[in-house]
């Protein structure tokens, strides 16, 4: 466990020590903003186009095998993130660091229903609520202070001494069970041209020839069409179609992807807000945005408890309200807010966020039986990718458009999306 949860906290790190680095990255390579999202969006796009592949690689070569494989690739694509030369080079680094992150986010929620018995799946995940937390409230104050002191690339070097948690975990783990499966190629290749051509083309509408975008959404919807017809003849499918069956599990897996946009959408374009609009300094910026994560990391084991006395629709709609409300208090701010002001306000989003996560997450890992544990995480995950992989290209499209009010304009988004998972929660 103490394996499982290091390696998904270095994942949460690396992507919550980047976003308030995107003004510096923009300068460092004199590039746009819109173009610079795109080092956030490398990394949601490539963890989501690969999650279902390897959740379906997960029953043939092991929870071990890939955990590990995912562990060593996001150590080695950090080391090549903090080197790139370019704009484009760093952006590629970013693509096989989220494939990285698609084998942890996998196999070790999946690691954790093997773990902890069925009456205690809830404390587990609780576990791995704060090993995501509290380095997402780590990572601002962290790059506040290594920017404070050093250049934007050492963001990525403190990543590589977790590298020695690889040789750990596999004396570790103990060995797997595992059943002969050939991997699927034409599914693989249609759910990366479903999926790459639809969150592309959203972010091309903002940037390029609308025709263009328009023209890549199609082609992505399509062969996402394609995909589920071929998953639907298909012995084996990728997609667990007897899982979606389950009311609670699909209905979870819709407020999950909601919930996750919303996040997404406020966490890339608040430094933009803070930075850019309020005239704030990274550091500072960093501090700023700790409230959220942080109050997060406090109320996820609260969460926990709360999952065996209350509806989970109950918890969940009601951490999404408050999390909306947060966005929506932000989006009124003051000319010239006080620190306070805003401090308390992220606070209230990132209490609501917490209030969500670990019910939600138990209500998926516990709907359907253990033996497919391995696909429920793989839908765990994908969930949570996918709503950062619509609300990172929603952001490449806003701040397209938008002008100078392109995060305000992101952060009513990210509201209307938290109300929408609010609504299917209390489906439930």
């Amino acid at each position: 466990m103490f394996c499982i949860l290091l390696g998904l906290g270095l994942s949460s790190l690396g992507s919550a020590i980047v976003n308030i680095a995107l003004p510096n990255i923009s300068r460092s390579f004199a590039g746009n903003d819109a173009a610079t999202v795109w080092v956030v969006n490398a990394y949601q796009l490539s963890a989501t186009v690969c999650l279902l592949p390897v959740s379906s690689m997960v029953e043939s070569l092991g929870l071990k095998r890939i955990y590990a494989a995912g562990l060593t690739a996001f150590v080695l694509a950090s080391l090549a993130c903090a080197f790139a030369p370019t704009l484009p080079v760093l952006v590629g680094a970013r693509l096989i660091q989220g494939a990285g992150a698609a084998g942890l986010s996998v196999a070790g929620v999946a690691l954790v229903r093997v773990v902890y018995p069925r009456g205690m799946v809830s404390k587990g995940l609780a576990l791995v609520a704060l090993a995501v937390a509290i380095p997402g409230a780590l990572g601002p104050t962290i790059a506040a202070a290594i920017l404070a002191v050093a250049k934007w690339p050492w963001l990525f070097l403190v990543n590589l001494p977790f590298g020695l948690a690889v040789p750990l975990f596999i004396n570790a783990a103990p060995p797997d069970v595992r059943f002969p499966r050939a991997l699927d190629l034409t599914g693989t290749a249609l759910n990366a041209f479903g999926f790459g051509l639809f969150v592309i083309g959203v972010g091309t509408l903002g940037s390029s020839d609308a025709r263009i975008g328009i023209g890549e959404i199609v082609a992505g919807v399509f062969c996402f069409g394609l995909f589920i017809r071929q998953q639907q003849k298909h012995p084996m499918p990728m997609l667990p179609f007897d899982l979606y069956r389950i009311p609670l599990f699909s209905l979870s897996v819709l407020t999950s992807v909601c919930s996750y946009a919303a996040q997404i959408l406020a966490y890339v374009s608040l430094p933009f807000l803070l930075e850019t609009r309020m005239h704030h300094s990274a550091v500072e910026t960093g501090l700023l945005l700790t409230p959220w994560p942080f109050m997060t990391a406090v109320t996820a084991p609260i969460a926990g408890r709360l999952t065996s006395r209350f509806p989970t629709s109950l918890i969940c709609g009601v951490g999404l309200t408050l999390l909306a409300a947060g966005l929506l208090l932000m989006v009124f701010l003051p000319t010239n807010p006080a620190k306070s002001d805003i401090a308390w306000r992220l606070a209230l989003c990132g209490i609501g966020f917490g209030l969500f996560q670990t019910p939600n997450n138990t209500a998926m890992m516990t709907a359907g039986p253990i033996g497919r544990s391995g696909a429920a995480s793989g839908m765990n995950a994908a969930a949570r990718y996918v709503g950062w992989s619509l609300g990172s290209a929603l952001i490449s499209l806003i701040f397209g458009v938008g002008g100078d009010h392109s995060a305000i304009f992101c952060l009513v988004a990210g509201m209307t999306f938290a109300l929408m998972g609010a609504a299917t929660s209390s489906v439930r």
